[in-house]
């Protein structure tokens, strides 16, 4: 039986998935996205509140395994084509869509490098969390590749058009510093209170109202192709359906009673 190349663990509401190939940094391959896509899966369980990606042993993802690239080429240049094609099928799949369809919050926690497909998988999570040592490198130019894993999607809309072709076209590992001031991270902490920021910020998503979390995810999501009367028709069908809720008459009683709310996701 193969080594499982993503780790799942739930506690209480939390669910985190590991990428699990330190020997690599985590590098992405092809049944190491299948194991992803199980783990997303398993994340649909009612219970999951919110969810953690993060990496083994000091790294986040440092992209695809270009050993691999190598060995595809062997077969000629269809054999290798027909390879990045599979692999980024998959991570698109098996990662991206399903991250962005998961109806609820989750983050990418990050230390070590985020590169190429890696990078890619943290552009897709909702919030991007990372240790001050972490380097983010696009890297897909400097083997002379385009970009996947909807990164030419999601960086231009978190950093501005102008921004993402630099990120793309400079080539540069950029710093978790870096990475906050031009918008491509939400925090950035020391590196050894990563887990203990990271913790507090799923908690306390996972405690929060969850199902209108996923709803606002999805409408952002479908904000970018729709046009302003479709978006302001699906805010009022969202907010009618969300007031059936338990959570939302839960918010307006405890708002009117002065006190915290309590959420349960239902």
């Amino acid at each position: 039986m193969r080594q499982q190349k993503v780790n799942f663990r739930k506690e209480g509401s939390v669910a985190t998935i590991t990428l699990n190939r330190p020997e690599v940094r985590n590098a992405l391959s092809p049944d190491m996205l299948d194991d992803l896509a199980r783990a997303l899966d398993d994340c649909k369980d009612r219970e999951v509140r919110a969810v953690v990606i993060t990496g083994s042993s000091g790294a986040f993802c440092s992209g695809a395994d270009v050993r691999d690239f190598t060995h595809a080429l062997e077969r000629g240049p269809q054999g290798l084509s027909s390879h990045l094609k599979d692999l980024a099928d998959r991570l698109h799949r098996n990662a991206v869509l399903k991250v962005r369809q998961l109806p609820k919050p989750v983050i990418a926690s990050m230390s070590g490098i985020a590169a190429g497909g890696g990078f890619s998988l943290a552009l897709a999570c909702d919030l991007r969390i990372a240790s001050q040592e972490t380097r983010f490198f696009m890297a897909y130019a400097n083997i002379g590749a385009t970009d996947d894993g909807r990164s030419t999607y999601y960086l231009p809309r978190l950093v501005g058009a102008g921004r993402a072709m630099e990120v793309y076209l400079m080539n540069q590992p950029i710093s978790a510093q870096r990475a906050f001031d031009i918008g491509l991270v939400n925090l950035v902490v020391p590196s050894d209170q990563l887990e203990r920021h990271t913790q507090e910020m799923v908690q306390r998503l996972a405690s929060g109202p969850t199902l209108a979390y996923g709803r606002v995810k999805a409408l952002m999501d479908r904000s970018w192709t729709s046009d302003i009367g479709s978006q302001l028709d699906e805010e009022s069908q969202n907010i009618s359906e969300i007031a059936l809720t338990r959570d939302f008459q839960e918010g307006i009683t405890a708002f009117v009673e002065k006190r915290a709310p309590r959420f349960r996701g239902e």
